[in-house]
């Protein structure tokens, strides 16, 4: 099967005109069976209410019956599990989770998919691409505007984004590189399935269903079309100054060295996302000065605009050596949100063994680190676990007998909670400032 997509690969890279018309067959056995044990073993059900572990105990029957419904055309779709999960904002998102089938064939049909697509993605894209994350995005802004003549920021925030998307712009765009009716079939069944919430079947017209395993792929094809190409191939060759793109996902910057150039994309940007079903924001988009020119000269001046990426704050510094760095906070927003789910999980287990406790709240703590332990961010990871140490004794002393904060600091002794640190370092050379 490898072999066979790195062909697809470089068929996909050698011609980006190439338009593949058979590849279904692609989806086998074994690329099920591999899709099956990628999925997550604790994701929710969908309306099937099957399990892993209950698809997982029959998989060997399972798999190759769900191979020949697929070659035979008698594969169904089943309608989306509608659940929502709270926004920092105080709304909540939509979630659309599939039956388990459906997640095996979208996620065998995504490696085929990808395998084509990896060669036409652009490197200013790092969202769900194999290889990449958040933090090669968060490195991309060091190097881009630490090491360049960057000095504006253009902060974008499209509104609902995955459901925002035109299905039939989507598949018009699907097209350009796919000509296999088997796989446009199966796309079209994913995108325009119905969503069961509170037991009524809800139809849509526009939307890919953010939760679906083929989501992320779909939604990043929209805007390698919608936004990357346009950007690089129509924007920034009529710029006066320089101009690089930063995505993850439905995330995006857009940085400029000139505010004209700035002021001018910020213009076109709503009338292109318009075309296309898109809208920004309009109070989460804006353009700042940022860079090393929006340093103060003057001890007194006023400190210069922040933006948010990917649960940072980011800030224009100067290093210890008096040159142009940028430092990074967890952004507030992330950071209490973090804080109230440890003090939900510290007040529901607050009568668990405290052997136990500690072992679940080093491992939160873990997770945090892993993810916001950025350079300079080193003061955030602290106030986050200083609040833990708090709330882990506030609810402790719950439990019906005191403990003062020096007992509590015996019981840290016995069972600690990890030290801040930090995982991801600079990753790329910074030029003369």
């Amino acid at each position: 099967m490898s072999t066979q997509l790195s062909r697809l690969s470089e068929l996909a890279k050698a011609d980006k005109t190439t338009r593949f018309l058979s590849i279904a067959h692609l989806v086998t056995p074994t690329a099920l069976m591999t899709a099956f044990e990628g999925l997550r073993k604790d994701a929710s059900a969908g309306v099937d209410e099957v399990t892993y572990r209950e698809y997982e105990q029959d998989v060997w029957r399972n798999i190759p019956t769900l191979h020949d419904r697929l070659v035979s055309h008698q594969y169904r779709v089943q309608p989306l599990r509608r659940v929502y999960i709270p926004k920092e904002n105080g709304t909540q998102r939509p979630i659309s989770i599939p039956a388990l089938e459906d997640k095996i064939v979208q996620k065998a049909t995504g490696t085929v998919l990808n395998a084509i697509y990896e060669q036409d993605f652009l490197p200013c894209s790092y969202g769900f691409r194999q290889g990449l994350g958040a933090h090669d995005a968060l490195d991309a802004i060091d190097r881009t505007i630490g090491c360049g003549p960057i000095a504006y920021v253009l902060e974008a925030d499209i509104q609902g984004y995955f459901d925002a998307i035109v299905r039939d712009q989507l598949m018009a765009f699907v097209e350009r590189r796919i000509g296999d009716s088997s796989i446009l079939r199966l796309i079209r069944k994913w995108i325009h399935v119905g969503v069961i919430e509170d037991g009524r079947l809800l139809v849509t017209q526009t939307g890919t269903g953010q939760g679906q395993v083929i989501s992320p792929l779909l939604a990043n094809i929209y805007l390698h079309y919608v936004l990357d190409e346009w950007f690089e191939h129509e924007v920034k060759p009529r710029l006066r100054g320089k101009a690089a793109e930063i995505r993850y996902a439905d995330d995006f910057i857009l940085c400029f060295q000139y505010r004209e150039d700035a002021e001018r994309v910020l213009r076109v940007l709503s009338q292109r996302f318009a075309k296309f079903g898109l809208t920004l924001h309009p109070e989460k988009t804006r353009l700042v000065a940022f860079g090393r020119s929006a340093l103060p000269t003057q001890p007194d001046a006023p400190k210069p605009a922040t933006f948010d990426f990917l649960g940072f704050t980011h800030l224009c510094a100067r290093s210890r050596r008096g040159k142009f760095t940028i430092h990074v906070r967890t952004m507030r927003t992330r950071l209490r949100r973090s804080t109230k789910a440890v003090a939900q999980w510290c007040q529901q287990h607050r009568h668990d063994p405290v052997v136990n406790q500690a072992a679940v709240l080093n491992a939160k703590l873990r997770g945090h680190y892993q993810y916001y332990g950025r350079s300079s961010n080193y003061r955030s990871l602290w106030q986050f676990h200083r609040q833990v140490e708090r709330l882990w004794h506030k609810w402790l002393n719950r439990r019906g007998k005191r403990l003062n904060w020096d007992q509590f600091q015996q019981l840290l002794h016995r069972h600690p909670l990890l030290l801040p640190r930090i995982y991801h370092a600079w990753a790329g050379p910074r030029s003369p400032a």
